[in-house]
């Protein structure tokens, strides 16, 4: 499956594409105030996507943490709080070690997932909420290439097409 997507600077033109691919027999869908939103259509929300992330190199994270912190402070032998002895030492290691787990997932997981996890999503999503209207286009690759020839008569501010790796055949 093979998408188009192009962004057009207002309602007039989009609708006016729409109405030039349903001549030709192309189902598109108009992304936009008074249309779809980019949720209704599927466009990942990078913040969801953030915090899905922190979340997965958060549980990785704290027991590492944990495991890490105790086997630091087992090698040094360190002596940190008197009050709590030997075994409640190590102990203690292992929590500071898990809250830096927790701290460095929710930070990195969080970074990286809403930097890199967005894809194009956001800067649609900017666009959207910027007052533009998208048209998007799926199906076989000679469809998205039809389209695209009909879009580009509308001189649309950018045109891009994307092929789906995710489906198995």
């Amino acid at each position: 499956m093979n998408y188009l997507v192009a962004v057009l600077p207002d309602r007039i033109q989009a609708e006016a594409a729409y109405l030039a691919l349903e001549k030709e027999g192309i189902n598109s869908t108009i992304l936009g105030r008074g249309y779809k939103t980019a949720d209704e259509f599927g466009l990942i929300d990078p913040k969801e996507q953030a915090k899905k992330q922190a979340r997965l190199m958060t549980i990785w994270l704290v027991p590492f943490g944990f495991f890490a912190g105790f086997t630091f402070s087992v090698i040094t032998g360190l002596d940190t709080f008197a009050w709590a002895g030997e075994i409640g030492n190590h102990i203690i290691g292992g929590l500071l070690g898990a809250t830096s787990g927790a701290m460095g997932g929710v930070i990195v997981g969080g970074g990286v997932g809403l930097l890199v996890g967005s894809g194009d999503a956001l800067p649609y999503r900017n666009r959207l909420d910027a007052g533009k209207y998208l048209i998007a286009v799926q199906g076989s690759e000679t469809l998205t290439r039809q389209a695209n020839r009909i879009l580009r008569q509308f001189e649309p501010e950018n045109i891009q097409g994307y092929a789906d790796t995710t489906s198995v055949y």
